[in-house]
């Protein structure tokens, strides 16, 4: 473990001096995120901010594991590998979604990136089941079975939920970042328990990249992390998750996640049925509470609070295996 934490050490480090040229280089290019017309309208003010600074986190998580931890064990290629591949989906996103540009201004079309999402989550998945034989549930106080083929649908669904639940947790400085932060410290903790070192380096090393990234992201952001980081972040913790079998507290320690995922499509659900009526002010529910007057600050932290909660449940069901 002392290892796992000098190497997360090292990826702060890389990603808090890479940081500066990165988004000195992004805010350079003109690359700043254009703000969603379905936002609040305090959000006006946010218009032009660098995106794309998620490219920190892959590229820092890449660049420092190639020398510290790649070759301990070769199932360390699959997080590598996803983090990177959804890293570069969302980069692509993110570019098409620049404030100014004249074509692409809605981003990625909607089916092909579903497409490249659940194509990515098939691969991992099938990896995951023959190829690492994954093939199993770890359940609280009840130990571990298995599922059999059963595991591959699921651990499709895993990986996108996750990867969505993320994907719209990114609506605040620091927020998405934050909670994503404290979940893969959770996953570290337990695949360390589980004598998984080498993931809990891996996940430690996501820690630190994205530690560093906050250096920037802080309110008021200087930097969004966009697709760019959200889609890299989501569907390498689903795998993290996945690799460790305890996918299914996964609502636990990602509480915060699956709060405002949940909101969304408890909100269109609520919608379409009651015909036009609406449970919240707005979702995902961040939105909700800044329209209640809280402000973003108070949202972020009192999040990252539940986060913290959710973590701590977690590692503690985990250890009742």
């Amino acid at each position: 473990m002392v290892y796992a934490l000098f190497v997360g050490t090292a990826a702060f480090l890389v990603s808090l001096i890479a940081g500066r040229w990165v988004v000195a280089c992004l805010a350079a290019r003109g690359l700043g995120k254009q703000i969603s017309a379905d936002a609040p309208a305090s959000h006006a003010v946010k218009a032009g901010t660098p995106t794309m600074g998620g490219l920190l986190i892959f590229g820092t998580v890449f660049l420092v594991t190639a020398p510290t931890n790649l070759f301990e064990k070769r199932s360390i290629f699959l997080p590598l590998g996803i983090i990177v591949a959804t890293g570069i989906l969302g980069l692509v996103d993110d570019f098409l979604t620049i404030e100014g540009r004249a074509k692409g201004r809605a981003g990625l079309n909607k089916r092909l990136k579903t497409g490249l999402l659940l194509s990515l989550g098939l691969a991992s998945a099938l990896i995951l089941y023959y190829g690492l034989e994954a093939r199993s549930i770890n359940v609280p106080w009840l130990g571990k079975h298995e599922i059999g083929l059963l595991y591959i649908p699921v651990a499709v669904g895993i990986f996108i939920a996750t990867t969505s639940a993320v994907a719209v947790t990114d609506g605040l400085d620091a927020l998405a970042g934050g909670t994503t932060a404290l979940a893969f410290a959770v996953y570290g903790v337990i695949a360390f328990l589980q004598d998984q070192t080498f993931l809990a380096t891996f996940s430690l090393t996501v820690v630190g990249a994205t530690l560093g990234f906050l250096w920037y992201n802080a309110h008021p952001a200087r930097v969004f992390m966009g697709d760019t980081g959200a889609l890299a972040l989501g569907s390498t913790l689903a795998v993290v998750a996945l690799m460790t079998g305890w996918w299914l507290i996964l609502p636990v320690v990602g509480v915060v996640f699956f709060m405002e995922g949940l909101s969304t499509v408890a909100q269109i659900a609520y919608f379409r049925l009651s015909g036009g009526k609406r449970i919240f002010k707005m979702t995902p529910l961040h939105h909700h509470f800044e329209l209640l007057g809280w402000s973003e600050p108070q949202i972020v932290t009192r999040f990252w609070i539940i986060g913290m909660a959710g973590g701590l449940l977690g590692i503690a069901l985990a250890l009742t295996d």
